[in-house]
């Protein structure tokens, strides 16, 4: 249920992506905007590189392109964004336009898009498709039917398998499957924390002012959905109170994120006579049975047996009545994108525009879009691979990789901290690592969901059965490693630390993070620094806990464990600091693992292009023609794709519930730890971007 991720583009709640067109030159939806290129006179000379790399580096651009009103960031990789979604586009309207001789997948988008773009077709059926659910839940006699009714909820709103770093997003609780931590070969029932419709548990315990402004905010926006749903006012402002007493409990029962971090934390195996101690109220044989579980797995693995003796007090403490206003709260709640305006206004106003500050709703073609990627994303991705990524990316790509899987073998041999032993065993794990790039070898069959062009919801209730569905499929069976975790227009990366593979989806394989018509400088400084990053990540701070063949085992001598922990420990210290922009403190543990990929991300791909151009009989300090040298347009390519902008209320959520540093400190934080690049902008030591305790794990 967690994998790790580069995280170009974050996600939060279902609330809207962060890249889109530009504001002051969006174009008509019919023709895609021009990739954005890396540029070397966008640099402000005027300014010190040695004092602010980021403002350096991208100040002008971020100044000429402002954050446009329907976005809560805004980035040089936006515009990719919006070309990938073009094509996805064209692929669903010309299947939607056919009306015979079309293939299975050809129907199943199409119909998919134009109910999803039927806006007229959704707001004449208003709640109708709807009110089965909820007339399931207003039929609860007891709170013995509780378990069956999570159940049904869990199979119409989708993510009820996939946990993230906070918990997993689902009424409740979260239930899927992952591969067993001692036996990656096998795959086992996963049960998560879950039940919170805000972004973690800070969010309900924190008690700070903003934080307070936000739960009255919530509770407000409780209310007024309930009361679109049918309820009076009056009745929906005392079921916003109930919602928000049963949540907060829920928060306060959650493991925090950084304990998350630590896979030890989550390897809590159980049987289910023993996750039914847990929670005798919650009677999970009748879960099990409505999801259409395999009745047994070999184990459970849940990942915080306090959050469910939590839960049991609650169960008993609240009343039939009150847990059916949750379970209408979750459906309503996980439902509103797909109804009518109204709905969708109100959900958009608050997870939208109050936690993320966007100032206008994405138009309904992007919208639509993006559901179907997340619906029918291995559908639509054959159709995003023709369009847009050809062979010649792909053997470049996978050459570039393996002169950076070469410049960690060459870093592991050199480093002067970890003994041979477990240098052999860090080598044997590299060796092992698989490497997956554009798209999958075979194509996800739909042909058993069920799309029709009548009902936007009923498609995306059927979509997430479906997945739901597939997921739990999995479980008692072996591992089947050929499958991704990201569909291919993904502008994504991510390393699986159980599967031990590094994953670059077709989506990020573009401009500006990857260019063909680019020098390998550039390239290496963009696309080079995510493969050192998913490779680095093989051997983080979590991901070290994991052997070559993905089984949580301590493959470390006590001596090395200590001096990565000591390396891994000033990083996190690095990192934690006052975030002036968000108005919160960034905890470094929490973002210590995508720090120490970021830091051994980019040097990873300088060693690589070093070689490469070594080879080629060239230097990095090679002036080229325009004035600037390798080394220096190698990092300018790297702060490039971290020019980005964040609304306030977008850059405190991120603070509070993502593993990742904000854009600016991903770059200033790790060239500040790298004599590389102080070498070459001629940095002198006590400049700002000259730390004097330079932090180093890889």
């Amino acid at each position: 249920m967690h994998i790790l991720r580069f995280v170009l583009i974050v996600v939060l709640c279902s609330v809207v992506g962060f890249v889109g067109a530009n504001a002051q030159s969006m174009p008509a939806a019919e023709s895609a905007p021009k990739l954005e290129h890396f540029d070397i006179n966008l640099v402000d000379k005027s300014l010190d590189p040695c004092q602010d790399f980021y403002e350096y580096a991208c100040s002008k651009w971020n100044a000429a392109n402002p954050i446009p009103a329907d976005q809560v960031a805004w980035g040089t990789g936006s515009g990719l964004r919006y070309w990938n979604e073009n094509i996805l586009r064209e692929a669903l309207q010309k299947a939607a336009a056919q009306s015979s001789n079309r293939t299975d997948y050809e129907q199943k988008i199409g119909d998919y898009w134009a109910a999803c773009t039927d806006e007229s077709g959704i707001e004449s059926a208003g709640t109708r498709d709807l009110k089965a659910g909820l007339e399931r839940i207003d039929q609860m006699k007891n709170k013995s039917q509780l378990a069956g009714q999570v159940a049904y909820v869990h199979m119409a709103v989708p993510g009820a398998w996939d946990g993230d770093d906070n918990q997993t997003r689902a009424a409740l609780l979260g239930f899927g499957q992952q591969q067993d931590y001692d036996d990656a070969s096998k795959v086992v029932a996963s049960i998560d924390q879950g039940g919170l419709a805000l972004p973690n548990r800070d969010f309900y315990i924190k008690d700070d002012a903003k934080s307070k402004e936000i739960r009255s905010q919530y509770e407000t926006h409780i209310g007024k959905m309930l009361v679109l749903a049918g309820e009076n006012a009056q009745q929906a402002a005392a079921d916003a109170k109930t919602i928000i007493g049963i949540e907060t409990a829920m928060a306060q029962a959650q493991m925090d994120n950084v304990a998350r971090r630590d896979p030890k934390n989550l390897n809590n195996k159980m049987s289910l006579e023993q996750v039914q101690a847990l929670t005798p109220s919650f009677d999970w044989k009748v879960y099990l049975k409505v999801v259409n579980a395999p009745p047994s797995s070999p184990h459970y693995i849940v990942s915080s047996p306090e959050f469910f003796r939590a839960l049991e007090p609650l169960i008993q403490q609240h009343s039939v009545d009150d847990w059916k206003v949750y379970l209408r709260w979750h459906l309503i709640d996980g439902s509103a994108p797909y109804l009518g305006k109204a709905f969708v206004d109100e959900n958009w106003g608050f997870y939208s525009h109050t936690l993320l500050g966007a100032k206008q709703q994405l138009p309904r073609w992007r919208r639509c879009v993006r559901a179907a990627d997340r619906d029918l994303g291995m559908a639509l991705g054959q159709a995003y691979v023709a369009a847009a990524f050809p062979p010649e990316s792909k053997q470049r790509t996978v050459a570039m990789v393996h002169d950076i899987e070469h410049a960690l073998d060459q870093d592991i041999t050199n480093i002067d901290w970890m003994q041979p032993a477990t240098k052999e065993q860090a080598k044997i794990k590299l060796r092992a690592i698989e490497d997956k790039i554009g798209y999958p070898d075979h194509w996800r069959d739909y042909s058993s969901v069920q799309i029709t062009r009548n009902s936007y919801l009923n498609n995306v209730h059927e979509a997430t059965a479906f997945e739901f569905h597939r997921q739990l499929a999995k479980i008692g069976k072996p591992v089947d490693r050929e499958e991704w975790g990201m569909t291919p227009p993904t502008i994504n990366a991510y390393y699986s630390s159980q599967l031990n593979t590094i994953n670059f989806p077709a989506g990020i394989l573009q401009p500006p993070y990857f260019d063909s018509a680019m020098e390998d400088a550039v390239n290496y400084g963009a696309i080079g620094m995510v493969i050192g990053h998913e490779l680095t990540h093989g051997f983080d701070d979590e991901g070290r806990k994991f052997d070559a063949q993905g089984n949580l085992r301590d493959w470390w001598t006590p001596a090395d464990a200590k001096a990565y922990e000591e390396r891994g420990e000033c990083i996190a210290n690095e990192y934690t600091e006052e975030i002036p922009e968000a108005g919160v403190k960034q905890n470094g543990h929490l973002t210590q693992g995508e720090d120490t990929a970021d830091n051994g991300g980019l040097r990873l791909a300088f060693m690589a292009v070093t070689n490469k151009l070594q080879l080629q009989g060239k230097s990095v300090d090679a002036k080229d023609a325009d004035g600037w040298t390798l080394r220096q347009k190698f990092f300018l390519s790297y702060a490039n794709q971290w020019c980005q902008q964040y609304r306030p209320e977008l850059m405190r959520t991120v603070v509070l519930t993502n593993p990742h540093t904000i854009p600016k400190y991903r770059v200033n934080n790790v060239v500040s730890n790298m004599p590389e690049f102080q070498e070459a902008f001629s940095c002198k030591k006590g400049s700002p971007m000259v730390h004097a305790n330079q932090c180093r794990v890889w």
